[in-house]
């Protein structure tokens, strides 16, 4: 079945976050992302008090920059969640922002091997077997941790460009991709994805791919959402390098956005991760989620 899920906006306290979380849980969508980006909130810290205020609600950290974590010591975080939240956590890992890293003093001039072995040396030690790595940038000399996880959570990827996205089919559990992308570029990553898997023997027997979207819809009121949606046009034309008109969104009515967002699923998408804009946003998943059918 396919996946439908909310945003935690890393714009938000995090005080707030408990509360969003179990209105989340409440309205019935599958899943709860929260991010991390320097000088915002801790994804760990924000996923654990999501999964402590919620029964059921699966918790996405996306994303982590590999350059900020040590692989065990990621390991050893993330297998105390998965412990005792089972089955309700997934774990996303990118690159990190060029600029950001290089504000800490993590930037890397091996960011595509730094990130293929972060991510095989933390599924190594969540499936409970000894890593041991000596890559070109990530050394771990027979660490096995004392208390995994019966059932390792999904280690996904955070990527754009296609030289990541093999990377991503041929070492982690799925790929997140960013916003603004839509049924075409779902398609074209697949493929790239596909290519990985097929690339390595090693390759992990199932991928999912977890597609973000913004949200805005008015019934009634279009000049309302084109206002709203336009500094995110704007923002994500620049980054992904594409016309304004052509930055994807789950917007107008909630018929067109629900529509929308079917269109991902229908491309590929296992899971649409919705990040709404503009005035009252549990309104807006509200009348989405009706639109859907949930």
């Amino acid at each position: 079945m396919s996946r439908i899920g909310v945003m935690f906006d890393r714009d938000r306290r995090p005080e707030e976050l408990r509360d969003f979380a179990r209105d989340a849980e409440s309205l019935g969508v599958d899943d709860l992302w929260v991010v991390e980006d320097l000088a915002w909130a801790g994804s760990v810290s924000s996923a654990t008090l999501a999964l402590t205020a919620t029964d059921r609600l699966r918790v996405g950290i996306g994303i982590m920059p590999a350059p900020l974590r040590n692989p065990a010591l990621l390991a050893m975080e993330l297998a105390t969640l998965a412990r005792v939240f089972p089955d309700r956590l997934v774990v996303g890992v990118g690159h990190g922002v060029p600029e950001w890293m290089a504000q800490v003093g993590a930037a890397t001039p091996t960011k595509l091997a730094l990130l293929e072995e972060t991510v095989t040396a933390v599924r190594t030690l969540l499936r409970g077997e000894t890593a041991h790595v000596d890559g070109r940038a990530v050394h771990i000399d027979g660490v096995r941790l004392v208390h995994p996880p019966a059932e390792p959570p999904p280690v996904v990827t955070g990527v754009v460009r296609p030289r990541s996205l093999e990377l991503s089919g041929r070492c982690a559990d799925g790929t997140v991709m960013a916003e603004g992308q839509g049924p075409g570029a779902v398609r074209t990553a697949l493929a790239h994805i596909a290519a990985g898997r097929a690339s390595s023997p090693a390759a992990p027997t199932s991928h999912q791919l977890i597609v973000f979207t913004h949200l805005c819809v008015s019934q009634d009121d279009p000049d309302r959402v084109a206002t709203a949606t336009a500094p995110v046009r704007a923002e994500y034309s620049d980054w992904l390098g594409i016309a304004p008109e052509d930055v994807f969104l789950a917007s107008g009515t909630p018929q067109a956005a629900a529509a929308r967002i079917r269109s991902l699923w229908d491309a590929g998408a296992d899971t649409v991760v919705l990040r709404p804009v503009g005035d009252d946003p549990w309104e807006q998943v509200r009348a989405t989620l009706a639109a859907l059918g949930r």
